[in-house]
């Protein structure tokens, strides 16, 4: 879901994080799973002999489901902008946090990919913004960050030359 758009601007990329930038808080989630249900294994089994196999199961379904279910609520909440005059961050559902800041605030684009970030081809992009280091502007988990970092580099280029930020209007026509 695109911010409200002045007259005249254009969105040139939205999307969320790739469901890729998941797979290491799924990965966690399930492992978290297992260990409790190994715990609970162990304690119920302790007791009269034999483990409680129906609990297990039930604390197994109960935590892969939540697991799945935070992991793409987490995705489909958090909404990333670039079009040719900001960038938009939208995150949460029933709470929500916007960050918006003009490309002309733009600084210097980053992107960094952990090891296992370059194989699953996604990354962390981060935007230094006339704010400072205290304002914290990233595109968290996105599929092809060198692809952001282009799109927004050819969208400040673009826009200086074109006046980055102000409201474009149509050029005057004969007579006028």
């Amino acid at each position: 879901m695109a911010p409200k758009l002045h007259p005249g601007e254009q969105v040139l990329y939205e999307g969320h994080p790739s469901w890729r930038a998941i797979l290491d808080f799924y990965l966690k989630g399930i492992l978290a799973t297992a260990v409790i249900c190994l715990i609970v294994a162990l304690i119920s089994g302790l007791g009269d002999g034999g483990a409680d196999s129906g609990l297990v199961t039930i604390i197994a379904l109960v935590g892969v489901a939540l697991t799945i279910l935070i992991g793409f609520i987490k995705r489909v909440a958090t909404n990333y902008t670039i079009t040719d005059r900001r960038l938009h961050i939208k995150r949460g559902i029933v709470s929500r946090t916007i960050q918006e800041t003009r490309l002309e605030r733009v600084q210097n684009v980053n992107y960094h990919q952990t090891v296992v970030q370059r194989v699953l081809q996604v990354g962390d992009v981060d935007f230094d913004t006339a704010a400072g280091d205290d304002y914290n502007f990233v595109f968290s988990g996105v599929a092809e960050p060198a692809d952001v970092v282009h799109m927004v580099d050819a969208a400040t280029h673009r826009g200086d030359a074109e006046g980055l930020g102000e409201e474009r209007r149509p050029a005057p026509g004969p007579g006028t």
